[in-house]
C-alpha cells in the first residue's frame, strides 16, 4: 500500500514527537537551541534555583546581538544591557555552552549566524527566545520563537510541549519582476491578507518564485512569517539549500555529503500532500512595497497611496486608521512617493546579509546620501562585515555618506545610540513598524534594501526601479 503523501511540517513533527496523548500538547525533541543575552538570564537562574544542569549543552549555541553597540563597540552605556551581556558570559561558562561573544569572529545576529555556521539544517526543530526564529525555516527546519520559561525547559530537558499547528500553503505563481525582492513579496502577502492570516498555522511557501530565490531571500520571507501571525514559516529544501550548506562549519564532515543531502531531501513535501489551507499569490502583480502605518499589514505598492477613511469600514477599523495616520504624521490620501525621509536603516535579521548589502550598493554606486538624511548600515554578522569589506562595499557606502557599523540588532529595536528621534521618519529594512519600535515617537516605513538605498540618496520614499533603469541605460 502506498504511503499517504505528507507535507514537510507533518514529517518534521512526526519525527520529533517524544510523547503524545489525546487532548494534550505533544512533547517535541529540540535539535538546536539558540540563545542570546535578552531572554536567557531568568532561564539560567531558574536552573540554578532548581539545581538542574543543561541537558545537552552541545545542542545550544549562544551569541550577543540585541544589546551590542554597533558603534564604539565596547562603550556600553546602558547598565541593563551591560548586565545582560555579562550574565550571558557567566552562564555560558558555568553551563558549558558555546558563545560567540562580542569580539568573536562568529558573532552576529542569532538568525544570521545560525545559517552561516551551518547550525541550521533541514529537518531540524530549532527554537530561540526570539520571535523571528522563523527565519531558519528557509532551510526546511521547523523553527519558532519561545518564551523565557520555555527557554528554561529546553535547557533542562532538550524538549518542549507544543500543540500541533494547522498547515497553510502560500503558493507563489510566476516570477518576480524587475526591482522586486523577497522583502516585497512578504510585505505584499501581509498587506493583502493581514497580520492574523497565519494564526494557528505553520506556513510552507511554495511555487516558482520561491524556488528561484537564493537562501538569503528565502530567509527574508520566512523571517516575516511571524508578522503574518504564523507560528513559523518554512520552505522545503532543494539543491539551493544543499549547495549553501556544503562546507559550513557545523555541517558534519564524518559522513559523505551525498548521504546528508539524501536525508535532508527526504523532508521535502510530497507531491499531492494535504494542507489545511492554501493561498495563491501571483508574483507578477507585486511591485516594490512600502508600509505607511504602524503594523506590517499597513502597506501598499510604491505606486499606491496612504488610505483615506472608507465608508464601509467598521468603527474600530476607522479608529485604528486614524491612530496610525496621526502617529505617522500623515493625513490620508498622500502619494507615498515624495514623502520625505530623515533616517535610513539597512540591517536587522530580515535584511543584513551580504546579498542585501550588494543590492543596496547597486543603487548607491555613483550617488551620495541626501544632505537631510542620516543613513546607517549594520551588517548582520562579523562574517558579513568582513566579506563586504573584502568586496569594497564598505568604502562604497562610506564614500556615499553612509555610516558603516559593527554587527548587531541596532536600530531595528532602538538599541544603544541607534535611535530614531521623536517625530523623525525612518525608511528601514527591518521587520516591525510598531509605535516606538525604533524610538519613542519614531515613524518607520518598512522596505527592501534597494528601496532603502533609493530613499537614502533621494531624501524621500522613491520607486527604486527609476534609479535602476537610469543605471541600465
Amino acid at each position: 500500500m502506498q504511503a499517504k503523501p505528507k507535507n514537510i511540517i507533518e514529517k518534521i513533527w512526526e519525527q520529533h514527537v517524544v510523547h503524545t496523548e489525546e487532548g494534550s500538547p505533544d512533547l517535541l525533541y529540540i535539535d538546536l537551541h539558540l540563545v542570546h543575552e535578552v531572554t536567557s538570564p531568568q532561564a539560567f537562574e531558574g536552573l540554578r534555583l532548581k539545581g538542574r544542569s543543561v541537558r545537552k549543552p552541545e545542542l545550544t549555541y549562544a551569541t550577543v546581538d540585541h544589546n551590542v553597540p554597533t558603534k564604539n563597540r565596547h562603550e556600553i552605556k546602558d547598565e541593563i544591557s551591560k548586565l545582560q551581556m555579562d550574565t550571558l558570559r557567566t552562564n555560558c561558562k558555568e553551563f558549558g555552552i558555546a558563545l560567540a561573544d562580542i569580539d568573536h569572529p562568529d558573532q552576529g545576529i542569532v538568525h544570521v549566524i545560525g545559517p552561516e555556521l551551518g547550525l541550521t539544517q533541514p529537518g531540524k526543530t530549532i527554537v530561540c527566545g526570539d520571535s523571528h526564529t522563523s527565519t531558519h525555516g528557509a532551510f526546511g527546519a521547523l523553527a519558532f520563537g519561545i518564551g523565557t520559561s520555555e527557554v528554561e525547559h529546553v535547557l533542562a530537558t532538550q524538549t518542549l510541549w507544543q500543540s500541533k499547528p494547522k498547515t497553510l500553503q502560500v503558493h507563489v505563481k510566476g516570477k518576480l519582476g524587475f526591482g522586486v525582492t523577497a522583502k516585497d513579496l512578504i510585505l505584499y502577502f501581509i498587506a493583502n491578507y493581514g497580520i492574523h492570516i497565519g494564526t494557528g498555522y505553520v506556513i510552507e511557501y511554495t511555487g516558482e518564485a520561491i524556488r528561484e530565490m537564493s537562501m538569503e531571500e528565502r530567509m527574508t520571507v520566512c523571517n516575516m512569517s511571524i508578522e503574518a501571525g504564523a507560528r513559523a514559516g518554512l520552505i522545503s529544501p532543494d539543491h539551493t539549500t544543499f549547495d549553501y550548506l556544503k562546507g559550513r562549519k557545523y555541517v558534519r564532515d564524518d559522513v559523505p555529503y551525498d548521504e546528508l543531502v539524501q536525508k535532508w531531501a527526504s523532508f521535502a513535501t510530497d507531491e499531492g500532500a494535504f494542507y489545511d489551507k492554501t493561498i495563491e499569490l501571483d508574483a507578477s502583480r507585486i511591485e516594490p512595497q512600502v508600509t505607511w502605518g504602524t503594523n506590517p499589514s499597513m502597506g501598499t505598492g510604491i505606486n499606491g497611496g496612504v488610505p483615506h477613511e472608507q465608508f464601509e469600514q467598521s468603527a474600530s477599523e476607522k479608529d485604528g486608521l486614524k491612530r496610525a495616520l496621526h502617529y505617522m504624521g500623515l493625513s490620508g490620501g498622500e502619494a507615498l512617493q515624495e514623502v520625505p525621509v530623515d533616517y535610513v536603516f539597512i540591517g536587522s535579521c530580515t535584511n543584513s546579509r551580504l546579498s542585501d548589502l550588494r543590492l543596496a550598493a547597486e543603487v548607491v554606486k555613483g550617488r551620495s546620501v541626501h544632505k537631510d538624511v542620516t543613513a546607517i548600515i549594520v551588517p548582520g554578522s562579523a562574517s558579513v562585515k568582513k566579506a563586504a569589506e573584502a568586496e569594497g562595499l564598505d568604502q562604497l557606502f562610506i564614500q556615499a555618506g553612509f555610516e558603516w557599523r559593527e554587527a548587531g540588532c541596532s536600530m531595528c529595536l532602538a538599541m544603544n545610540d541607534d535611535i530614531v528621534p521623536t517625530g523623525k521618519r525612518c525608511v528601514s529594512t527591518s521587520n516591525r513598524n510598531f509605535e516606538g519600535r525604533q524610538g519613542s515617537g519614531a515613524r518607520t516605513h518598512l522596505v527592501s534594501p534597494p528601496m532603502a538605498a533609493a530613499a537614502a540618496v533621494t531624501g524621500k520614499i522613491t520607486d527604486v526601479r527609476k534609479l535602476l533603469e537610469v543605471q541600465s541605460v
